[in-house]
This record gives structure tokens, sequence and C-alpha cells, in this order.
């Protein structure tokens, strides 16, 4: 049997992770000295209300090796394979974890993948093995499509307020504050592991225009399943769902939570859409 895990940072509920017959493991949230396992101690609306009334941006911890190793070790003795798919490196050292725990376990058919990415894109990969698991495909076999799959897969997203990216020291006092007197929106991308702004636009709509030409640029294959996510923004992620999916004809998709992790640095009001680019 091969076992997929992933870490909280995709944003896979634990009712989905038990549908889809995964395993997530989660990262740590601090606000000062309270501390909340992301996913399972801190429901998503209650993160949000927190984060509102913090000064100060939460920080988070990623996931020990020795949290892991018990887990390889009981999936690799019950004589499963393990296919592991993690937070981009350049985000969390949850997957050098991963890596380290493989290591102690010493079983060549435990597999850690650094997936480049975060949050509902992450979560795409792992639906992505899910559907490559059930189909009958090898540990290896997932692991080498999820590998090729890595570098065509994208993220696109608009932001609401430029507040979060000030705290969290990614835009300065002066951009943050004239930008917000302009109405100014910036659009990120995840790119080499890492958030990146590609550009800004004066509200939504501008913003999900931006989005278009990217994605037109790089259009969506259809032989994989596209996902939209949002922080707290339902009205937000019903505009994107409905302009994206007309403007590429796009059927098969999924809606996600943006969890702590992303939701912490963009704050509430963003919404976005990750996705398998064509070759």
């Amino acid at each position: 049997m091969v076992r997929i895990i992933t870490d909280s940072t995709s944003d896979i509920s634990q009712k989905d992770a038990a549908a889809l017959g995964i395993t997530v493991v989660p990262l740590t949230v601090h606000f000062g000295e309270e501390a909340y396992k992301d996913g399972v101690d801190l429901p998503l609306e209650e993160f949000y209300k927190k984060l509102a009334a913090a000064e100060t941006l939460p920080t988070t911890s990623q996931v020990p090796p020795g949290e892991f190793v018990p887990l390889f070790q009981s999936f690799a003795d019950a004589g499963d394979d393990v296919v592991g798919i993690f937070i981009s490196s350049e985000m969390s050292g949850t997957c050098q974890s991963a890596e380290v725990a493989r290591a102690q376990v010493g079983r060549d058919n435990v597999f850690v993948i650094d997936s480049r990415t975060t949050t509902f894109e992450l979560a795409l990969l792992v639906r992505l093995a899910v559907r490559y698991r059930d189909s009958g495909l090898t540990a290896a076999e997932i692991d080498a499509r999820i590998r090729a799959l890595i570098g065509r897969a994208r993220l696109y997203a608009v932001v609401d307020t430029l507040k979060y990216l000030k705290m969290s020291g990614r835009i300065s006092t002066t951009t943050a504050f004239v930008g917000g007197l302009l109405g100014i929106n910036p659009i990120i991308a995840i790119t080499d592991g890492r958030v990146i702004s590609i550009g800004k636009a004066r509200g939504l709509k501008a913003g999900l225009k931006i989005i278009q030409e990217q994605m037109a640029a790089s259009p969506p294959d259809p032989d994989f399943p596209v996902i939209f996510g949002h922080t707290n923004a339902p009205d937000a992620l019903r505009q994107t769902v409905d302009y994206l999916t007309k403007e590429f004809c796009l059927t098969d998709y999924l809606e996600s939570d943006i969890g702590t992790i992303v939701g912490t640095h963009v704050g509430p009001g963003a919404a976005g859409i990750a996705y398998i680019a064509k070759e």
C-alpha cells in the first residue's frame, strides 16, 4: 500500500484528509505565548479573528524530525511505501525535517518531495498523488510524476490589503500607506518556492484581469483539475471562480480555504487559482 503524507500548510481539512485516505501533519502557530496545532486546535474563522486583532503577526514552527520518524517507521514496518509532499523548503524547514526522518528510518521506500509551494497549490499536487495512488501506481512512479508536475504548477492570487505584507516586512510602511490610499491590490504568485509580487491593480476585477493575462501565457492543462482558494473572502472567491472559469472554460475545479501560513502574510480578502499548465 502507498501512504500519502503532507503537512497542514496544504490546507487540506481533517475531513477531506480522511476521505482522501492521507495523513496531514500539523505545523504549530504561535500568537505570543499561545500555541496551536495548525488545522487542529485553531479553526480558520477563529484564526482570522485573532489575526485582525493582533498587533504583531503570529509565527509558525516547522514539524520536527521527531514527529516524522515514528510515522515513517510505522508505515514502513507495516510494509507500506510512503510518498510525502511538503511545503517549499524556501518557506519552512518541514521538508528538511522529513528528509532527516527518512534518513533515520533508513528505508528506500520512503519518498520525500519538496513541492516548492504551499497552500492550495500544494493541495493540488497532493490530490494528484492520491489520483495516481488510486490508479495503481507505485510510490516510485507517483514520486516521479509529482516531481515532473512541480515545474508546471502555477498559483496566482489578488491580495485585498497591504497591511499584512507591511507587518511581515515584505513592503515598506510608506508603500503600504500610499497603496492603501490608492486602493492598490498586489497580485502574487509562487515562483521558485517563494511568494512574490508580479503586479498591482486597483480593485479585484483589475487584479483578475492581470491573472487572466498570466494564465493566457501559460494556460491550464485540461487533463488536470484546478483549485480556487481564498482567505476568509467568499465573495472574492465567487468573483474569481466566475471570471476565470468562463475565461478558460474550466469545469473540473475545487474550492479551498487558505490557511494560517499564507493567510498570515496576505491577510483576509485574498482570492486566487492554482493549476497545472500545459507542457
